[in-house]
């Protein structure tokens, strides 16, 4: 094992709302907390070219999904080039590619992302590590959530992680085991009802501050099967357009405002539960990430939900933008060192694994 290692992390989510590039250095990761910085970080906001392939890739052709495929991993690797031409950095160890997911079915033994590890080596001519997730799926697991490790590794001082990306997810130690589950969709749900009143996103959830809640669509929201399963769980985009968004437009007369206040609502009685579940008489800390952590209105919510009963704390801007990216570039990181980087606790595989594929760009 390395000493001290630089390395980038990619992350691009469910919300498309841009890659994330986090340049990273971290000490041996031999036990916990590994020590760990976040050098330099950026967003890079995606042309509307590739926003569009991102949201329809699931309908294109064969031929065209594999050619976008490839596309995209050239588009990735040319990118982490300009990054650090343009901020003047030294060549990292390797990439750490999350990839954008396109299917994540499971059940079916199907996740796929899309970012061609081969291609983001070529266009960046840097190593790279890629394909994190279908080791684990093809071991029976859910291939998701990945980061648990992460935060049990690099985020010791907190009882529960929490990011609230696409998709909310939460890690947290049971039984002396890291548990992690999708809890509920999050960022995916409230973008699409927002751009149906001409925006982006809902800055600081002020639009739905305005909004009623609407008590019958939380109720029918609860019983979708998912929302009762134990154990081991995730969501995929498929889910999310098949059953989740068309419950809540059955409410078509219902104002998007109303919309937005009774998601953001739904989501926090679900964590709340999680949470206060697992809290038991103590008080306890949630670390909360992603770009729902910038949503006043849903963080406002969720602490008076709470009760008290658990300190919600919101780090720094950088750790709330890029925490995913850094934690992919820690499971590379693992990767490449041949140590196990995926929990069956979390995921629901057969046994812990080393998930990802190294592409070495140099002989």
């Amino acid at each position: 094992m390395e000493g001290t290692v630089k390395c980038i992390g990619l992350m691009s989510g469910t919300s498309c709302d841009g890659l994330d590039i986090a340049y990273c250095t971290f000490s041996t990761p031999e036990k916990a907390p590994i020590n760990y910085k976040i050098e330099l970080a950026e967003t890079i906001e995606y042309p509307k070219e590739i926003v569009s392939k991102l949201k329809t890739a699931e309908t294109f052709s064969l031929l065209d999904f594999l050619l976008f495929d490839r596309q995209y991993g050239d588009y990735l690797g040319l990118q982490v080039r300009q990054f650090l031409t343009k901020h003047n950095l030294p060549n990292p160890k390797f990439i750490a590619s999350h990839g954008h997911t396109i299917f994540h079915q499971p059940d079916k033994k199907l996740t796929v992302q899309i970012g061609n590890p081969s291609n983001v080596s070529g266009s960046s001519d840097l190593n790279v590590v890629g394909d994190f997730r279908s080791v684990d799926v093809a071991l029976g697991g859910q291939g998701a959530p990945l980061v648990p490790i992460g935060d049990k590794l690099l985020f010791t001082e907190y009882d529960f992680c929490l990011n609230l990306g696409g998709i909310a997810n939460i890690s947290f130690d049971q039984e002396n085991r890291r548990t992690a589950f999708d809890i509920c969709p999050m960022n995916m749900t409230l973008n699409f009802l927002v751009e149906k009143i001409g925006h982006e996103f809902d800055k600081d959830g002020e639009i739905a501050r305005t909004g009623k809640v609407i008590p019958e669509l939380i109720s029918s929201l609860e019983k979708l099967p998912y929302f009762t399963m134990e154990g081991a769980k995730s969501l995929g985009k498929e889910w999310i357009y098949a059953e989740f968004i068309p419950e809540i437009m059955k409410h078509k007369d219902a104002s998007v405002e109303d919309l937005l206040a009774t998601v953001v609502e739904f989501g926090c009685n679900m964590i709340s539960r999680v949470v206060l579940n697992k809290c038991k008489d103590k008080i306890t800390r949630m670390l909360v990430t992603g770009g729902g952590a910038f949503n006043k209105f849903f963080i406002e919510r969720l602490q008076n939900i709470l009760k008290g009963k658990c300190e919600v704390v919101v780090p720094d801007s950088l750790i709330v933008k890029y925490k995913e990216a850094l934690i992919f570039a820690f499971l590379g990181l693992l990767r490449w060192n041949n140590k196990v980087n995926c929990l069956k606790s979390a995921t629901g595989a057969k046994k812990d694994n080393i998930g990802g594929v190294i592409v070495i760009a140099k002989s």
